[in-house]
């Protein structure tokens, strides 16, 4: 069923201007917007940051199993979000007591990953990425730099060695489109052989071995549908990140050297982009479980919710002072919230990956620069990513490390 007065989502606006889109349609249609995406399927898009809370806390009402969905039968079977979006039995979906057994598992097997470590691992990566184009004074800091970094690391913090790391990065690049059943299947087999050699050697330390030894007692099957869910999680979100930042930071004058020596940080660089430009600016979703109101609209059972992640980030009801900056507030929805947002640990190693990645670059390039002009610069944004699309840079030529 089509909700009344449901607005076709504008995707040009969306992509050119999206804060001027949230905002008009916060104006107009309040903090829950019956939309229409692609013209025909119907989502209620929440806007507000405290109906995203409520939405993300509230767990007997808004659930997580997409096969909830009554409006399927409008979803057409080649939609670019089916990947993300059509169940699997993942933790992503999973609800109730099987949810938590199995946050619980991940959860632990992510804060096992020792720190220093992790730290020690995104610089060997960037270095690696780094001597590739050093010698050249020239390179696209996307292509390769950032989209290379985070499945390198996360990959093996899970135990796989750099070469089924290379394959499984080249299999996520094709997980929308007429390929993604062929490059699933192809991650699926890998982390198959991934347990497969921890089951025979338990001694490993990684999380896989963590996983696979947990009191949750796991199944072969759910760990490796939770690897691969933690997998699609990290790449590309933690890729924007890193990217958006160094944007921001080659592009913004209050991130240039000064003639006093100092700078803002990255941390307050990679904060502001979680605030305002928000990797993931929409989630999809929640499945209503029953009849409900929400920001003064009424949800129908199987309705589905599309979490407007950057749109609460910069709602005036909760942040009137958005063009001023982020501050050191940290209280951003860019991770989603409650019991399906993403887990803590998984924060900090997404934020240790990206900060390495980012103070390594500029220690090694320090007189990086767009090779350019800033507003030249394009994005990529589908509904549920959004990141700079290339990063031309030129520096000084530099030795290999």
């Amino acid at each position: 069923m089509v909700p009344p007065g449901s607005v076709p989502l504008d995707y040009q606006r969306f992509r050119e201007d999206p804060m001027a889109l949230y905002r008009e349609l916060l104006r107009d249609h309040g903090p829950v917007v019956p939309v229409l995406l692609d013209g025909k399927i119907p989502v209620w898009t929440v806007l507000g940051y405290r109906e995203v809370v409520r939405v993300t806390t509230d767990h007997n009402r808004f659930a997580r199993d997409s096969r909830r969905w009554h409006s399927w039968h409008l979803v057409p079977p080649d939609w670019e979000l089916t990947t993300f979006v059509g169940y699997r039995p993942t933790m992503l979906f999973s609800e109730g007591a099987d949810h938590q057994r199995r946050s619980d598992a991940i959860c632990d097997g992510l804060a096992s990953v020792d720190q220093f470590e992790l730290r020690a691992q995104c610089e060997r990566v960037a270095d690696q990425l780094i001597d590739t184009f050093a010698g050249s004074g020239r390179a696209d800091l996307v292509a390769e730099y950032a989209s290379q970094i985070p499945l390198r690391v996360v990959t093996r913090l899970y135990g796989l060695d750099d070469t089924e790391a290379a394959a499984i990065q080249d299999d996520s690049l094709h997980l929308t489109g007429n390929d993604a059943p062929i490059a699933l299947q192809k991650m699926q087999t890998r982390m198959e052989a991934l347990i497969k050699r921890v089951r025979e050697n338990p001694d490993q330390v990684n999380v896989a071995a963590r996983l696979v030894s947990h009191s949750a007692g796991l199944t072969d099957d759910e760990i490796i549908n939770d690897l691969l869910g933690s997998i699609y999680a990290v790449q590309q979100p933690t890729s924007d990140l890193i990217g958006n930042a160094l944007r921001l930071m080659l592009t913004d004058e209050r991130f240039a050297i000064t003639l006093s020596g100092g700078r803002r940080s990255v941390g307050q660089a990679l904060n502001e982009v979680l605030w305002e430009d928000t990797p993931v600016p929409f989630w999809i979703g929640r499945w209503a479980a029953e009849d409900t109101m929400l920001g003064g609209r009424r949800i129908r059972k199987g309705d589905c919710l599309m979490l407007g992640l950057a749109a609460a980030n910069a709602d005036p009801d909760v942040r009137p002072d958005f063009h001023s900056g982020a501050g050191g507030n940290q209280a951003h929805m860019a991770f989603s919230h409650g019991k399906h947002g993403c887990p803590p640990a998984a924060r900090e190693i997404a934020e240790v990956i990206a900060t390495a990645a980012i103070e390594v670059l500029l220690d090694r390039l320090p007189d990086v620069t767009l090779s350019v002009p800033a507003d030249d610069l394009a994005w990529r944004v589908t509904l549920m990513m959004r990141g700079v699309a290339a990063l031309p840079v030129e520096f000084t030529p530099a030795h290999l490390h």
